[in-house]
């Protein structure tokens, strides 16, 4: 039997033509389970040429434990999700026949179990005082920063944001598509719309694309940013800043947010719309924030009775 040996990016690119074609996933969620794929291969089988038949239930079972250790148990559900569609990729084009799907072990997780992982007061106004547009990049990431950390915008909203997005008279930005498949309106607070001005008329490179924020440097200057290149901004910043974050990455921002709102009185209504949540289920884990509330609701310890 012959054996089929490919590159890492080949086969990869295989996997994300199959997933258009059959399941016609979004791009956003494509890119995720591309790096989560890219990150196990890589684990299981070294450097190129490499086999996909030679794949066991051992790499899979070794590859989420090592996880576990990197993320959430709810971003566990996304490594488990994209591990599936490899492995079934993998039997449906004959390049891997053991069912490795059914070896990806659960991970326990509850809902609500823990705090939402966000900045303090005082390291959101040290990581703020740290931009400094004066550096390569400096503006852009400012800007990409300030917008994260008062709207709570996911890293994919800001990396698909266009110029005509931007309600300058109203100020308001355009949320084309967020994770509920609809549209949203939201402010566009001042500092945030300022540094976003300061970037387009100083910075910004001389191009055709109409995203608001694209690459600075390199063979692609003036291509569109990831979301994953946003939620690297952040990672730098935080870095530069000397703040150990909770959370790495653009998500931090919308714990913060989220926090801060409660904190300040806002019903998890208006947090839920803000952030773009589909149910209030989703924002329950900030009522965990609110501690007058939550001490009107508790009840008295039991005294002893005495006879």
């Amino acid at each position: 039997m012959s054996v089929e040996l490919w590159s890492l990016d080949a086969l990869v690119e295989a996997y994300e033509q199959h997933q258009r074609r059959t399941r016609g996933l979004r791009e956003q969620t494509l890119c995720g389970y591309e790096r989560l794929v890219r990150l196990f291969v890589r684990a299981a089988l070294g450097e190129d040429p490499i086999d996909p038949a030679r794949l066991s239930n051992a790499d899979v079972v070794g590859f989420v434990a090592a996880m576990r250790g990197r993320f959430s148990p709810r971003s566990m559900k996304a490594v488990r999700t994209a591990l599936r569609s490899f492995f079934r990729f993998l039997r449906v084009e004959g390049l891997c026949e053991a069912r490795l799907e059914a070896a990806i072990p659960t991970v326990a997780g509850w809902r609500l179990a823990t705090l939402p992982r966000c900045l303090g007061d005082e390291q959101l106004a040290q990581l703020l005082a740290s931009l400094d547009g004066s550096m390569p990049c400096g503006l852009r990431d400012r800007a990409i920063v300030l917008l994260l950390a008062s709207l709570g915008l996911r890293p994919g909203e800001v990396a698909a944001l266009r110029l005509e997005d931007i309600d300058w008279r109203a100020g308001a930005v355009l949320l084309r598509e967020r994770k509920t498949r609809r549209g949203a309106v939201v402010p566009l607070p001042r500092e945030a719309g300022r540094a976003i001005v300061a970037y387009l008329r100083e910075e910004r490179p001389v191009t055709e694309e109409r995203r608001v924020f694209v690459q600075q440097l390199g063979a692609r200057r003036g291509l569109p940013l990831t979301s994953n290149a946003v939620s690297g901004v952040v990672v730098r910043a935080l870095r530069r800043a000397g703040v150990e974050a909770p959370l790495a990455g653009a998500y931090v921002f919308r714990h913060t947010v989220a926090s801060r709102m409660v904190r300040r009185g806002a019903s998890l209504k208006e947090v839920a719309d803000l952030l773009g949540h589909r149910a209030l289920d989703t924002t329950a884990i900030y009522a965990k924030l609110d501690l007058p509330a939550l001490r009107a609701v508790a009840l008295p310890w039991p005294e002893e009775v005495t006879r």
